[in-house]
Formats: C-alpha cells, structure tokens, sequence
C-alpha cells in the first residue's frame, strides 16, 4: 500500500512538471477555433479598424419565401437581374446563427432596402428589376421584397446584441428609372439630362448618371411639393397624415427650405431615429454637392443622439454616427483630396469619417511589408484622424482582385491584415463564383450566396476557416485595423501593430510565410522575457525566451496576442 502511494505521488510530480508540448500536423485541416481566449466585451469598437460585411440584400440568404414576388415583378429578366429571394430576414437568422461572429464581423453594410420601382427596364444589359436597392421610388417604405419595417428593427436589435453595428446604404442622388410602371418624378424635383460626362464639377454633379436614371436637384434650395403620386400612394396606404406631419415638424424644426434633398434627408434619417441604425454607407458620393453630405450627417447625428436618450439601455457605446462614402475611383493616395478635373473637394471635411478605398485591388500582389508600411504611413500622416474602408471585390467594380478566386487565402491575408477598415464582400470568405456564364456587366458579381459549398466542399471549409481566425482575431484587437504598423524581422517575415487609446492598450504580432513546423519570431523590444503570448491561429502557448516566440505549429501563419 505505501509503496504503490509513493509511485502515484512520483507519476503525479512527473506530470505536473512535463512542459506542455502542442502536436505538429503536417497537412492540417483547417478548423476554425472554438476557444476564445481574449474577453471581447471589453475590447473597444473603433470605426478605423471594423470589419464589414457587406451584402446584396436580395442575394445573401432568402429568410422567408411568402416575399419573393411583389408588385407584379415578373418580367423576364438578363442573367442575375430579377429578385432572388434574399431578405432582412436571412440577414437575421444568420446573425443568430452566430455566421458573422464567427468571421469577427463586428459591422453589417446591406444594400438599400426602401422600396423600388416597381417595373424593369434594359439600360443595355439585360432586362433588369431594382433587386440592387440602388432605385428608390419611395424612401418612407421598405420594399416587401426585402421585408417590413418590424424585419428591419428586429435584425438591427439582434445584431446589437451581438455587437454588431448596422450600416444602411443610402441614395441620394437619384430616383429609379421611368418605367411603364413609374413615372418620372416632377421636374422641379429632377433632372433627366445631359448624361454626365465626368471631366468637371458641374458636368460629374449637375446631370445623370447614366441614361434614364433621373438625377435629384441637390444642388437646389427652391422650395417643391411632394409628387401627386406620391401622396396618392401614401394615401392608399393610409398613412398620408402622418407622413404630412412628420414632415411639418422637420422642417419647423430645422427651418431647412422644402427642397428636394432635405426631405429625403428627412425620410433617410427616420431609420436612424426609430431603429438605431450606427452608421450610412453613402452611394454616389462625388455626384452631389458636398454640402448636402455636411447636413446629412448633422442631421443623421442628431437622430443617433435621440435615439441613444430614448434607449439608454440599447446603447452599445459612445461610437458617434459614422459615416462612409462612395467616391467612384478614390485612392489612398489621393490623400484627403480628391480631383474632379476643375475643382478638389475634400468629402472627410463634409461629414465622412472614411472613404471606400478602391487602391488595395491594385497592390494586393505586392509584398506584404510594401502594403502595410505603405497604408500606416498615409493613415497617419495625410489621413489622420480619418479612414478608409479597404476591399478586393465589390458589387460594381468589374475589376476585382483574384476575379478567379485562385488566391483565397492571400486575399484574406491582405484585406484583413491591411491597416483601416475591411470589407469583405459576401462570398469573399467562401470563394464564391465572380465569373457566371450568361451574366452581363456587374450583374456576375452579385450570384446568390454558396451556402451549399461551405457544407459540401472540404476546400471551401478549410478557405472559410482562414477567414474566420483571420476576422476575429482583427476584430478582439483594434491594433490590427488602427493601430501602429512596424516590421520586426523581414525573414521570416513578421511584424507588431499597435493601439493606444486612453487606458486601452493593444499589442499584437504576427507572422506570415512562415515555416511549417518549429517557428522562432523575433519579438525582441516589444514583448519582453517572460511575456506569455498566445497564438490564436493554431491555439499555442508559449513564453517569450531571449527575445524569440519559440513554438510548433502545422501552419505557415501565426497570430500572436498576450496570453490571458
């Protein structure tokens, strides 16, 4: 008895003091992780390092089929230009199904869901019906297709509860165009030429888009009524006095002149004050007068203030609204200026906190030291106190990166480790199909969602997989997105980023190329002897010993934040 007491002690002792060893595989599948060792509640959100998703509402996830035909919208259309399906409702089951959490998405950007003209129209490729979102025929309403207003508070509140913000695409430049189905809006409310030419001031602001597509006088402060057809749809509905004296107090309120574009500012920021919407992803941005974007946000700021007195228990946090624009072709480099031939106009000074960044495409097959000095540099000199949202592919540019989805992973490399904000295009983390035979213009890029190839093909899980660690590790540190950039070796190659906010600190590093197997990262001057880190990407502890991160892993990555 004693002696088999003794031997159970000395096996214990052995035990205890085995260093732990984590097992190498070779060729890992890869396999998001479940554990999350950082407590995210108290990881600030900062706007400059988000990660969006961003989705075309009607080809993400169709939530409820009873609304997959309105208004008689059944014409035959181009290749991927009818209504597909997709809803408020899908955005909200996968929200509850935790998909976004799981690829650290910590803001949602949808395409515009007020309700669109009802009939369809060729403009050269393919007929087409508004499943885009981008041609209103009525701001105060949702479209059915996309759901009710109740669909529209019930995603917003789950994706609070989840810590996610919301961002509504909003249009201000143009209705839809005319159809057999709806009449152009009075011509004190719009333009229906010259077709912009894009080489001036006036001739990229003062004129349409593109053909048939009536262009807003935002330019105006002449007072207008409201279109007859209008009021008589607000009528039919029942809701025509409430609509009248809404507006009434708006304008009271504000003293604005009933010019076109305050009443649509009016009926923008109606979400914001009901709903609680965070933030507007702003379309067109360059094709109207900057000073309308200025009273947009005053006006969308003071709905957010509202909103957050009226629910102090729903507040996330002391985030202002955010604003983010679309200015077609903006680089990075163009600084805080951007050149419209005859005039500069700098949009950060009229309301946006960041512009779409439409340079990352361009250097995203240049070395990742080269990227990220390059990005940290601009986002600290020229741009600070701003940002930009990066991205690689998008719903209307015709050239995006890896088109053929050949480079998955250097793709989420580059987008998620790039200093600024990120969007990731649905699809992005799934591979999803940019090149549909049949389609025609931007219409190949918007594809239902690959749901059924992140269930059925190994390779699409392990792709998602890497977007997943990639995605929650930026989004439980801000460091990566807005932080200080600064390489610690250049072989192999790795590389610190740094935040600092008041009492906030945040320190990370991580490692890319690196070799299969034993790692040694040089951490020397920014994590001390004795630091005990963490890498998130293979679940590996180790302790900082003569400057180096010494451990094993299957991977060629590492992500490596203090252990907790």
């Amino acid at each position: 008895m004693h002696r088999s007491l003794v031997l159970l002690l000395v096996l214990a002792f052995f035990y205890c003091c085995k260093p732990e060893k984590k097992e190498t595989i070779k060729q890992p599948e890869i396999v998001a992780n479940q554990s999350n060792p950082v407590a995210t509640e108290t990881v600030p959100f900062v706007w400059e390092g988000a990660n969006i998703y961003f989705l075309l509402t009607d080809r993400f996830n169709n939530g409820n089929t009873t609304n997959d035909v309105n208004f008689e919208r059944t014409n035959e259309t181009g290749e991927l230009r009818g209504f597909m399906g997709g809803d408020l409702e899908g955005i909200t089951q996968k929200i509850e199904e935790g998909y976004f959490s799981d690829l650290g998405i910590n803001a949602i950007w949808f395409t515009p869901v007020v309700e669109q003209i009802h009939g369809d129209t060729d403009e050269s490729t393919g007929n087409t019906y508004g499943y885009h979102g981008y041609w209103a025929k009525d701001w105060t309403a949702l479209d059915p297709n996309f759901g009710t207003k109740k669909d529209l508070e019930k995603l917003v509140k789950t994706a609070h509860k989840n810590g996610i913000r919301v961002l509504m695409d909003v249009v201000l430049n143009h209705t839809g165009p005319v159809t057999d189905k709806d009449p152009v809006w009075p011509e004190e409310w719009v333009r229906t030429k010259p077709t912009c030419e894009f080489t001036t001031y006036e001739n990229t602001t003062a004129c349409t888009l593109v053909d048939n597509l009536p262009d807003i006088y935002t330019e105006s402060d002449e007072n207008v009524e409201l279109p007859d057809a209008l009021l008589a749809k607000w009528k039919t509905e029942g809701r025509i006095s409430t609509e009248l004296d809404e507006l009434q107090l708006f304008f009271d309120r504000t003293g604005y002149p009933r010019a076109p574009r305050f009443y649509i500012i009016k009926w923008l920021t109606d979400y914001v004050n009901d709903l609680g919407i965070d933030g507007f992803r702003v379309d067109t941005v360059k094709h109207v007068n900057e000073n309308a974007w200025s009273e947009l946000y005053k006006e969308a700021s003071a709905a957010f203030e509202s909103w957050k007195k009226k629910h102090p228990n729903n507040v996330l946090d002391d985030n202002s609204f955010y604003m983010v624009g679309e200015v077609y072709n903006y680089n990075i480099s163009n600084g805080r200026l951007f050149d419209l031939g005859d005039k500069k106009v700098d949009y950060f000074n009229h309301g946006f906190e960041s512009l779409i960044n439409f340079e990352l495409k361009q250097d995203a097959d240049m070395d990742y030291e080269s990227i990220f000095k390059k990005y940290n540099k601009l986002l600290h000199t020229d741009l600070k106190g701003k940002s930009v949202l990066n991205y690689l592919t998008s719903h209307d540019d015709g050239n995006p990166y890896d088109k053929d989805r050949k480079k998955p992973i250097r793709a989420a490399n580059v987008l998620l480790l790039t200093p600024g904000a990120s969007q990731v295009y649905y699809g992005d983390e799934s591979s999803r199909d940019l090149t549909i035979e049949g389609a025609v213009g931007d219409a190949t890029l918007r594809s239902f969602m690959n749901w059924k190839d992140q269930d059925s093909l190994p390779g699409t899980k392990n792709i998602l997989a890497h977007w997943q660690k990639l995605g929650k590790f930026r989004k439980n540190h801000p460091a990566i997105g807005a932080g200080k950039h600064k390489r610690l070796s250049k072989k192999p190659y790795v590389f610190s980023r740094t935040y600092i906010n008041d009492d906030f600190k945040d320190k990370v590093v991580v490692g890319l190329d690196l070799p299969i197997g034993k790692k040694s990262l040089s951490v020397k001057g920014f994590f001390g002897d004795g630091t005990k880190l963490h890498d998130t990407y293979s679940d590996t502890y180790m302790e900082v010993k003569d400057g180096k991160a010494i451990f094993e892993s299957g991977f060629d990555i590492a992500l490596l934040e203090l252990a907790q």
